[in-house]
């Protein structure tokens, strides 16, 4: 039986982090480590990687897996920190300094999976050169996204950043901009949407997918991954990585057959990071 939930912001506005916690007693901070394993997720491609071992492999190894999915970069995280599930598996280093700082919450990662490759997407030019003067650009409105938004954009050249802006670049730190390209801020999940209302847009590589965009194929430019930092890992909350559960599921996501899987499904729009 699948037991995956998939839960929307505006869902969880209205309470459904209270139903998480009772729910699945299981995931409850004070259940122990007895019960099955509740691991929040982004629908693609993290949840359908986390469904295939779920379905493939965590029986034999004797985990038992819930996939719960998100549509959001933020409840993962908070659901995390208050014991509604027991891990996260959504996002990167950077964005989970960030989140940490910034929110106060505790959690840390504890294998890393895979990268998904930024790229800049457009359904009116062909190419980054035919980007007119004055062009739009749709770009994540997160503080790391944005800042790895504009560093894609710089290291294609189309925008200079100053130097040592780092993580936390924004348009402000432009200090060449040829194409005199605008930008436009938009939450992270809504800049596959916008492609029929900008020029261009930064895509982070899960909502392109769940857009139908291929970004081996259909991004203008895609980040390299080579020492690439954004690879996406499995996290829980500070103190939980020595759970016998999240270490049976840190196996699993790291063995032949999941990378296999990511090569096979994704053809390089995923890569697996291990």
């Amino acid at each position: 039986m699948r037991n995956t939930a998939k839960i929307t912001t505006a869902v969880l506005a209205a309470g459904a982090l209270t139903f998480g916690l009772t729910a699945c007693g299981s995931s409850d901070s004070g259940s122990g480590t007895d019960g099955p394993l509740t691991v929040a997720a982004s629908p693609t491609p993290h949840a359908e990687i986390l469904n295939y071992v779920r379905d493939n492999l965590a029986k034999d190894a004797g985990l038992d897996l819930e996939v719960r999915e998100f549509t959001d970069y933020v409840t993962p995280n908070t659901a995390t920190e208050d014991g509604s599930v027991d891990a996260n598996y959504f996002q990167n280093q950077p964005y989970l300094d960030d989140f940490n700082k910034k929110k106060g919450t505790h959690i840390v990662p504890v294998v890393t999976v895979h990268l998904e490759p930024l790229g800049l997407y457009s359904h009116k030019v062909k190419s980054a050169d035919d980007l007119k003067s004055g062009a739009t650009v749709a770009v994540p409105n997160d503080t790391v996204n944005e800042a790895r938004a504009l560093k894609l954009l710089a290291d294609n050249g189309l925008i200079t950043l100053k130097d040592g802006v780092g993580n936390e670049a924004t348009p402000a730190d432009i200090t060449k901009n040829p194409k005199n390209l605008k930008f436009k801020e938009l939450e992270a999940a809504q800049t596959p949407r916008s492609l029929d209302d900008v020029d261009a847009a930064v895509v982070n590589g899960n909502y392109a997918i769940e857009a139908d965009l291929k970004p081996a194929k259909d991004a203008l430019v895609l980040e390299s991954a080579e020492d690439n930092p954004y690879g996406n890992f499995l996290a829980v909350k500070e103190g939980n990585e020595d759970d016998p559960r999240v270490k049976k599921l840190a196996k699993l996501l790291t063995s032949p057959e999941v990378e296999k899987f990511i090569q096979d499904k994704y053809a390089g729009s995923v890569i697996a990071s291990f």
